[in-house]
């Protein structure tokens, strides 16, 4: 297994409790949640059912219904409900022998349907028998992360503090990626397996179908451009899977894809011309719950910034939702024109949001309590500034370049009128450093002399 050295770890201490453990593992839709789970556990469950895609309460039922003829209970009878259902799972785990008894229950929210009583029935199994066991290990798992987190973890409800173990899934990071690719006998530079993250993701699900035998642009056209290309109708079947309504979401994620600094709340409202704000409040919630957006502090303003995250949304958006799909070789004909190196920049930068964490390990204060933000006002925009608690505001610098990149004199007016424009933001005295990030560096200069530190792609990785 590449990474998911944490959630691992996580699991491992759940296995070994001497309590029972209701985990919940959760995150965006092709992370990896069920190959986790499955690896881990190497498929010794008790019990083990998935969810019916978009079933009514009958086919859910009688899909668990076959799960426990399947695996060890020949004469259970038709289910008449969910109670019923549950009750026939209980018998089924009391017959066990295993010493830890872990039933693992994938695509939870497609078990829930309307009026079912499914969580209810579920709440009952948990409050009333399997919690007291002390040797039983429920996990649930479901690719509708703001479902997960509003029915189970913020329940209002029987299952209310019931988690033992909330795991989130995240992307894989750039290191990870790599690790994964080299798994796959892909052996491509950094500076390569940086462009793939910023068209798939950090998705193992799409990373798995790279072809290593062609180029990086050609998997591309293979994937996205072909006439029978693999992920030709991912974006739909994306958001359509997570969301019971997700024409809204898409209008909130093609907002966000316009503007690289993101926008305010009312601004989305605005422009995407909902009626009910409240109601927006919650999708971006929802949105930011799954991995596609992220929500930053507005300095100089009310409110938060919200950006696209999602990496594959925005390529969609960008490239997919109007390319040419007359063209089988689209994107190997896009390579080193303006659109692409527009793209590429714009891609960067999220690229740089989404490793902070790496950036903070390169500047030496992964310790220390910090705010990221972007900004941009009339005059003045920001790539990305990282306020921290020692009275320290770094300004980034982001410059994706295929070269080592030269700082002009042009640059230091630059530098000096956003650190201007920073300090402005701050009632008590901060110190401010001007951060270059450039992907393949800098040049060595007189002008290079004014920033005060470098950081190239690989610290990313």
């Amino acid at each position: 297994m590449i990474g998911r050295i944490q959630e691992q770890k996580e699991l491992e201490r759940a296995y070994l409790s001497t309590d029972s453990e209701f985990v919940m593992v959760y995150g965006r839709r092709r992370v990896g949640k069920t190959y986790l789970v499955r690896e881990f556990f190497q498929n010794r469950f008790v019990f083990s059912c998935t969810g019916v895609a978009n079933g009514s309460r009958e086919e859910e039922l009688m899909n668990f219904r076959s799960d426990l003829v399947r695996q060890g209970m020949p004469n259970c009878p038709v289910l008449r409900d969910w109670m019923e259902a549950f009750t026939f799972l209980r018998t089924l785990v009391e017959q066990s022998r295993d010493k830890r008894k872990v039933i693992f229950l994938d695509e939870l929210p497609w078990m829930y349907t309307q009026k079912s009583d499914f969580l209810k029935a579920l709440e009952h199994f948990w409050n009333d028998w399997a919690a007291f066991q002390h040797n039983v290990v429920l996990v649930v798992c479901g690719s509708a992360a703001s479902w997960m987190v509003k029915k189970i973890t913020k329940s209002r409800g029987g299952l209310h503090d019931r988690i033992t173990l909330p795991l989130k899934l995240q992307p894989f990071d750039l290191s990870e990626v790599k690790a994964f690719l080299v798994s796959q006998g892909i052996y491509w530079d950094d500076r390569t397996i940086a462009e793939c993250y910023m068209i798939l993701g950090g998705i193992p699900y799409y990373l798995k179908l790279l072809d290593k035998s062609l180029s990086l642009a050609q998997n591309i056209d293979r994937l996205f451009f072909a006439s029978n290309a693999l992920l030709k109708s991912e974006f739909e079947n994306l958001y359509a899977s997570l969301f019971r309504d997700s024409k809204d979401y898409v209008k909130i994620i093609e907002i966000l894809s316009v503007k690289k600094s993101g926008f305010l709340r009312d601004e989305i409202v605005s422009k995407g011309k909902f009626k009910d704000g409240g109601s927006v409040s919650e999708k971006l919630d929802d949105l930011q719950e799954c991995g596609f957006i992220s929500k930053f502090p507005a300095k100089g303003l009310v409110g938060s910034i919200y950006r696209l995250a999602d990496f594959y949304s925005l390529f969609y958006f960008q490239f997919i939702r109007n390319g040419s799909f007359g063209d089988e070789h689209y994107w190997m004909h896009l390579q080193g024109q303006p659109a692409y190196y527009t793209w590429k920049g714009l891609s960067f930068e999220r690229l740089c949001f989404a490793h902070s964490g790496r950036i903070k390990f390169a500047l030496g204060v992964d310790g220390v309590l910090t705010k990221l933000y972007a900004y941009c006002d009339k005059e003045v925009q920001v790539d990305m500034v990282l306020e921290r608690n020692d009275r320290v505001v770094n300004i980034f610098e982001i410059k994706c370049t295929d070269e080592p990149y030269a700082v002009t004199e042009a640059d230091e007016r630059k530098f000096r009128l956003r650190r201007q424009a920073i300090s402005r933001l701050y009632k008590k005295q901060m110190a401010l450093s001007t951060i270059l990030l450039s992907s393949e560096g800098v040049v060595p200069n007189a002008h290079a002399a004014t920033v005060q530190r470098v950081l190239t792609l690989n610290d990313l990785f």
